[in-house]
């Protein structure tokens, strides 16, 4: 399946990374597009699929949102 590439927003001293929803076969790449824009926190707006401790192993705090 073709995934949109990410998009970054900034706003003032904040920065956002808007990417597509991963699963466990995508997920470490996810994680490496992740470390390659310095991502530091990442917030899940929707139900996840995937399993967040690959994430959080590479020191990305994971908060879920709902």
């Amino acid at each position: 399946m073709n995934r949109p590439a990410p998009v970054e927003i900034s706003y003032e001293n904040m920065r956002f990374l808007i990417t597509h929803n991963p699963t466990n076969a995508t997920l470490n790449k996810f994680t490496e597009e992740l470390k390659k824009y310095g991502v530091t926190t990442l917030v899940r707006v929707c139900d996840a699929p995937y399993d967040k401790a690959p994430v959080e192993k590479e020191g990305i705090h994971v908060l879920m949102v709902g």
